[in-house]
């Protein structure tokens, strides 16, 4: 590993490389992303892998932001942390038209061993554990003071993100604390995409009912929170942390959208807490992660750390796994963005038509178990670039059956296709709208809220995933049936 460089002594060199090479699309200030499709996350740790998948999964992404849409961090960004011990090594933060990310300032060649990149003290953190008793660290709240209260008046089992945002807001009022200077590089209310912060009209924009209900009982899950806690009757130094609903809900949103889940250990206890991490959280979503999060208990300490294995490009985003697996309107929920490339999204399929499971992997060249498919490109046509993430979600979703050795019927698959391609046809024709109807609006609307935004591209992502398995379907007939 290369020597230790402070912050302050990179910023002057990440200011002198402002263009970025393999780019890759994010939304840099959390919620944000990083998919493998035509256009660029309880957050449970990441742990280290022994060495890199064998095979891409995905086909290299088409950027849809230019590398002269980003700038270098202001330098109050890297003061910050440098003055509180944050220490990075060969990574430099950007900002985009969507916010901060992360990316490489320099080539890294794989090794057998994960490699650091960014170390956090637990002195920059905002922790709580997850049970009782609560327990933070750094312990910033004094004795006695109301706030504590709060915290302690919340659900132990569902309201871990009330309570760390309650934190946040206390940390925010507090003299001299490092999150009333970090708060300056997180996304506004008008930037946030968390749909805590949607309209009426904007879930409206999903159309999914079940998604927009759940969104509106944790709207009011919030408010009424806010209208318990911060009524005229409270002292003023809990009434000023948020005097307005909204900035209660805009701090619940920035907790469930930035937290990190781990289990850390200082001195000899150990407890799983829910953290905000300042500059980790800059990091973008990839279903094909470079990086993971680790914790150093010798001197407390959050790292994080290149996969064992991984060659980084100059240039290249840094990136890490949300959650998973899971389906795109939980990654709605919690971060407020989707993907039609998602490999574990799912179409509910209702008829009895099936398709051979064998035959259909093979077609695409899918290998490994249901849980851990990927695409073996060495079996493929270099030029084949449509294997995507969509299709390994149809070869988890479809409908299939499986019996040895025993090849299909191309009659009878032949049926199964067309009867499960009908089915998706009708599940298209039961939204308002089509995908080039959704393309056009998002095309016309070049100013609307990001909430608007990401709902139209959740809707516009779950046809797309759609007709991708439509396609799929065409192409399976085309190679395995005669």
């Amino acid at each position: 590993m290369a020597s230790s460089v402070s912050l302050q002594q990179l910023s002057h060199r990440f200011f002198a490389n402002t263009q970025l090479k393999d780019f890759k699309h994010g939304w840099s200030r959390r919620p944000r992303y990083s998919f493998n499709t035509d256009t660029k996350i309880s957050i449970r740790p990441i742990r280290a892998t022994t060495e890199s998948p064998p095979f891409p999964l995905f086909q290299p992404p088409q950027a849809e932001e230019s590398p002269s849409d980003l700038e270098p961090a202001d330098p109050d960004f890297y003061k910050i942390g440098y003055v509180r011990s944050m220490r990075a090594y060969g990574v430099e933060f950007k900002e985009g038209p969507n916010g901060f990310g992360v990316y490489a300032s320099k080539d890294v060649e794989p090794l057998r061993r994960a490699r650091m990149i960014m170390e956090i003290p637990l002195e920059l953190m905002l922790t709580i554990s997850k049970k009782l008793p609560w327990m933070f660290f750094p312990d910033i709240i004094p004795v006695g003071h109301p706030i504590f209260d709060i915290i302690n008046s919340t659900d132990p089992e569902t309201d871990w993100d009330l309570r760390l945002a309650c934190l946040l807001l206390f940390a925010f009022d507090r003299e001299d604390n490092f999150w009333q200077l970090y708060g300056d590089f997180l996304p506004s209310v008008d930037e946030c995409t968390s749909l805590l912060l949607a309209t009426e009209e904007d879930l409206l924009e999903l159309q999914d009912a079940n998604l927009a209900s759940t969104m509106r009982e944790q709207q009011q899950r919030a408010m009424q929170f806010w209208e318990k806690n911060w009524h005229s009757g409270v002292p003023l130094k809990i009434r000023r942390l948020a005097r307005d609903p909204e900035r209660f809900i805009w701090a619940v949103s920035i907790a469930q959208s930035r937290c990190t889940n781990m289990q850390m250990r200082v001195g000899a206890l150990v407890q799983d807490a829910n953290m905000l991490v300042p500059y980790a959280d800059m990091l973008n979503h990839s279903f094909q992660p470079n990086c993971f999060f680790h914790w150093r208990f010798k001197d407390r300490m959050f790292e994080v750390m290149i996969n064992a294995g991984q060659r980084i490009r100059k240039g290249d985003e840094m990136t890490v796994n949300y959650m998973s697996p899971q389906k795109n309107d939980m990654f709605m929920q919690r971060y407020g963005f989707s993907s039609s490339t998602n490999p574990w999204d799912v179409i509910q399929f209702s008829g009895n038509a099936r398709i051979h499971l064998d035959s259909f992997l093979s077609v695409f060249n899918i290998s490994g178990l249901p849980e851990e498919y990927y695409h073996n490109s060495r079996l493929s046509n270099n030029s084949d670039t449509f294997v995507d993430g969509a299709v390994i979600a149809a070869a988890r979703t479809l409908p299939t059956w499986s019996d040895g050795d025993v090849p299909p019927i191309p009659s009878m698959e032949r049926k199964a296709v067309k009867e499960l391609q009908d089915e998706c046809q009708q599940m298209l024709g039961q939204f308002p709208t089509t995908s080039k109807q959704d393309q056009k609006t998002l095309d016309s609307l070049p100013q609307a809220s990001r909430t608007l935004e990401a709902a139209i591209k959740y809707r516009l992502h779950r046809k797309l995933l759609i007709e991708k398995v439509i396609q799929a379907l065409d192409i399976y007939q085309e190679r395995i049936l005669f």
